[in-house]
């Protein structure tokens, strides 16, 4: 397997050629990790022989040419709204390689699923928005749907929490443009049947979850799994309704989007809040405390079997590990790792695909409690409606 990964500087590249490296995987024979920034890729973590390191401008399409062709797979790392999205998915359909992203907004997924018939023919193969969230989230969808024969709704949630000292210092938990998109942006949600736009910070549900999260608000942001899980195959034809994707950060934390927000901060001017946040880290990163991160990742389906009422919940759990130390986002590096080598491992099928179109659900699943998360599959009868205490 040789893999090209494109941001392989950034958080969640880095993250994943970690994995990629690590007794956790296996089959991997090369990793070429490309970025336009020379100081970060030497401050790649991992001194493995099977790592080489290239500075390339992914806008000099010759040299984006001459990378795709010395790799099997190319993992598009690069930030979804620098713009190059399509751009690397259109050069990977050239040169006939297999293109995975981390998807998340749903910018391009439309485009990108749109020409699905182009790559089949072509004997292309694209699997789009793998991740944590999208990608493990949109395998949990499967994992619930396959467990109804008629699906009312699938709702997805994610929720993050710290235990530990309150920091005076504000680090977003991944990307910038990318948290200001989700608080500023209106989001497209799979209700009543039909694609709807919703507004920013809308939506509000509160659930109650188990400790340390607790009673927990969460809200619609834009996403990629609404616009994918409700139209495929295996769940398209079992009546569904709904498809919901809603997040949750720590209280304090949210409010300090908001506020940015209600500032006037939007994606486009977030190399201007970068710059202010970056300095502020530096500055005060002694004040910073310890403190242990938590995250659920979880589905909700309700529909019925067999004619009789029923409630599946499948959840994925991320809990402090010593694994996860220097990883930004363990969970969203890991679960590309896991899906770009069950792609290699099998006969590869042309066309584009969501996650919860391509995956075994029980080897990825398998996967991700080989690196300590929990997974978690409940069933029972659902309720005449929806409740908040419907994740415990």
């Amino acid at each position: 397997m040789r893999i090209l990964v494109l941001g392989g500087a950034g958080l969640m590249g880095s993250g994943t050629i970690r994995d990629l490296l690590s007794p956790l995987s296996s089959g991997i024979t090369k990793v070429v990790a490309v970025d336009s920034s020379a100081s970060r890729l030497a401050a790649l973590a991992p001194e493995d022989p099977r790592l080489e390191t290239r500075v390339v401008d992914i806008s000099d399409r010759g040299a984006l040419r001459d990378v795709l062709g010395e790799c099997d797979l190319c993992i598009n790392g690069v930030p979804t709204l620098a713009g190059h999205q399509m751009a690397i998915f259109e050069a990977c359909y050239d040169a006939r390689r297999t293109y995975v992203d981390y998807g998340g907004l749903g910018v391009y997924t439309v485009q990108q699923k749109a020409e699905h018939s182009r790559w089949t023919k072509a004997g292309v193969t694209a699997v789009i928005g793998l991740g944590a969230d999208p990608g493990t989230s949109n395998v949990l969808c499967r994992a619930v749907a396959d467990r109804l024969e008629h699906i009312e709704r699938i709702r997805l949630y994610w929720a993050a929490t710290k235990v530990g000292p309150e920091s005076p210092v504000l680090v977003p938990p991944y990307s910038l443009a990318t948290m200001l998109a989700e608080y500023a942006n209106p989001s497209q949600q799979f209700i009543d049947g039909r694609l709807q736009t919703v507004p920013p910070q809308s939506g509000v549900e509160t659930i109650d979850l188990p400790q340390p999260w607790g009673r927990t608000t969460f809200m619609y942001t834009q996403h990629s799994e609404p616009l994918t899980v409700p139209f495929a195959p295996g769940i398209a034809e079992k009546g569904i309704r709904e498809c919901t994707w809603k997040m949750s950060l720590p209280a304090r934390e949210h409010e300090a989007w908001v506020g940015l927000v209600k500032a006037g901060f939007r994606p486009d001017s977030a190399s201007i809040l970068q710059t202010v946040i970056d300095r502020n880290i530096a500055e005060r990163r002694s004040a910073i405390p310890e403190q242990e991160s938590y995250e659920v990742h979880f589905v909700i389906g309700d529909g019925s079997v067999a004619g009789r009422a029923r409630r599946v919940i499948c959840r994925v759990i991320g809990r402090p590990d010593p694994l996860y130390a220097g990883y930004a986002d363990a969970a969203t590096s890991m679960s590309m790792s896991i899906g770009v080598q069950q792609i290699l491992r099998l006969p590869l099928r042309g066309g584009v695909w969501a996650p919860e179109e391509y995956f075994d659900v029980t080897a990825y699943l398998q996967e991700l409690q080989k690196r300590h998360f929990v997974v978690e599959l409940s069933e029972g009868e659902a309720p005449s409606q929806p409740t908040n205490r419907a994740a415990r």
